[in-house]
Parts: C-alpha cells; structure tokens; sequence
C-alpha cells in the first residue's frame, strides 16, 4: 500500500431517502358505484447504512464520495397498492472506523467487526393512505399521509489502525526498517526525518503458520500531543495497539530521556496509553561490541526495572528472532 493510498480521515455528507405519501385514491370499478377509499400507503426512504469489511484498511474508496444519497420511498395506489421503498445504500469501512457528527464532534459509533452493520441515517417512513382512515362516520376520507422527510448528516470516518503491537520512537529511529525486516511491507526508508508519513501496517509471520499485525506509526516528537511535528495526527493508531514497541537508536544521547519523552507525549494525548503493555528496543546495536553491550546493559537495568528491553540490528539481523518470540508472549499473555 503506498502512503498515497492511505487515507484515514474523511468527511462525507449522507442522505437518507424521504418516504413516500400514501394515496387518497377511491376504488372505481364497473357496476360498483362507491368503492370507497383504496389507498395505499407509501413506501419507506432508503437507510443509509455503515458495513464493517475486514478486507479494508484504509479509507481511500471514500475519498472522492463526498454525497451518498439513498433512494426515495415511492408513492401509494390505487387497490391498496403500497410504494416502493427507497433503494439503501451500504458504506463499506476498514475495522476501526469512529464515526463523528462534524457539527457537534460527538462520537456516534464505531464498526470494529467483520459485517458490522449499523444506520447512519434512516430512510423517511412512508405515509398512511386514505383506506386507514375510512370510518362509519367517514366513509370516503380524501386525505392521506405524506411521507416522513430524509435524514440528513455531516459526517466525519475516522480510521484507527488495529493492529496488535505498534512501533513507537523518534524520527530516523529504524522503525521502518525494522517493519521491513520483520513482514514484506515496503515502507519508504531514508536518512531524513519524517520520512514515514502514514502508518504502514504489516504481518509477522511466526512460527506455526502463525502471525501477528505490527504498525509503524509516523515519528513523535517532544510536543506532539500539541500538535507539533506529524505524531499529533497519528497518536490514535496507537489507540488500538494492544502492545506497544518503544523503538531507540543505541546512539542516543540519553536512552531513558527519549524514553520518557515517548511516554509523556502518550500520557498527555491519552492517559489509558499507559495501561497497555510495554517493550524497549535497543535499535543499531551492530555497532556495538560486547564490552559496550555489558556496560549499557547495567545502565538499563537501573533505569527499566519493569519494563523489558532488548537490543537488535534490523540491518544485520540481530536479535529479531528472540524480538517475535518476546512479542509473541506478551500478545499470548494479554489475551
């Protein structure tokens, strides 16, 4: 998937249809002078309906469907004939999709399984015809009932990845690389910040035929909860990670500092990020020998004394072996 066709935030104006209004007709037939009132009711608008579709990640088939409109209800009649209704119309969305009203920013629902189906807005019922209302009293009604309008709705499809460990870190801290190595995505790598500009998601392939989903989330900066850098706009995938991969370079100044830095900007765009379960990753560490290793070990194990940590080089494949198997426990265990 290319970071083009990513797309995880649309807005879209929907329309249910109107119902249709029923008939004020009167039976008229050959040797049968005063048939009475006959009229049909009229046919209920379209719903306008939201479907879940596991085989969606993105929300790139909306992007250029700004109106979705479902049919109008037909009308009554004659012979207590009732309309149509209104054709429906279905929205296909990716698991993780939040729905907003773009007026009031209220949260309406969000479709997180598979046929998932839910109404966004409901078709117009249609109107009564006159033969509802024929009495002893009044026996040829020449009324009948429109049709109830259409719903009508700004709405805004927010995409939250659901993947089951996301990769959190700076900008240049290898989590594109690693999610290279680790599944047959194919990120845009360089040796420039930001270089990743949506998450990317790929699949880990372990042993026994199974897997797990790992997300590369664009990088975080320090600020980001405020809206500095691109992390602010991509916070909510992480949302939705059960398990979440704290990815720094071994070159790093002070390792604990841009830990702490990660973990502050989580904990101010969401506090229940902390609830989930956390890993360290030592990146680069190829150009390390094993005096250095020993020596930085004994520094982490003062600073993360809960948290586990590992070092690895995606580059010369070192240690990610024994980082799916870790991964792998943690996800086996939460579950």
């Amino acid at each position: 998937m290319t970071e083009g066709n990513f797309v995880d935030y649309v807005k879209i104006y929907v329309s249910s249809g109107k119902g249709g209004k029923g008939s004020t007709h009167l039976h008229r037939e050959k040797f049968i002078e005063k048939g009475g009132p006959d009229g049909g009711d009229g046919g209920r608008g379209g719903h306008v309906y939201l479907v879940g579709n596991k085989s969606l990640w993105t929300l790139f088939h909306l992007k250029f469907a700004r109106h979705v409109k479902a049919g109008h209800g037909g009308d009554g009649g004659g012979d207590r004939s009732t309309g149509a209704d209104g054709e429906d119309k279905f929205i296909e969305v990716p698991l993780g999709t939040v729905v907003r009203d773009k007026e009031s920013n209220e949260i309406l629902f969000e479709i997180t399984e598979h046929g998932e189906k839910k109404i966004v807005a409901q078709g117009g019922k249609g109107g009564l015809g006159n033969w509802h209302f024929r009495s002893s009293t009044n026996q040829t009604p020449r009324y009948s009932q429109p049709g109830l309008p259409s719903e009508e709705i700004d709405m805004i499809l927010e995409l939250k990845v659901l993947a089951d460990v996301g990769l959190v870190g700076f900008p240049n801290a290898g989590k594109s690389t690693l999610l290279s190595v680790l599944t047959s995505a194919k990120p845009k790598i360089a040796d420039y910040p930001f270089t990743t500009l949506k998450p990317n998601l790929g699949i880990v392939a372990y042993r026994d035929f199974k897997s797990f989903v790992i997300a590369d989330i664009p990088g975080i900066i320090e600020g980001a909860a405020e809206g500095k850098g691109l992390g602010h706009y991509f916070l909510r995938h992480i949302e939705r990670n059960s398990t979440l991969l704290f990815l720094v370079p071994v070159d790093t100044p002070d390792i604990k500092a841009e830990y702490d830095i990660l973990v502050n900007e989580l904990k101010k765009y969401n506090p229940e990020m902390l609830d989930k379960e956390r890993m360290l990753v030592i990146s680069k560490c190829d150009m390390l020998d094993d005096e250095l290793k020993s020596e930085l070990k004994i520094q982490l194990d003062k600073d993360f004394k809960n948290i586990p940590y590992l070092f690895i080089s995606s580059v010369a494949q070192q240690g990610l072996t024994e980082l799916k198997d870790k991964l792998w426990s943690m996800l086996n265990t939460e579950n």
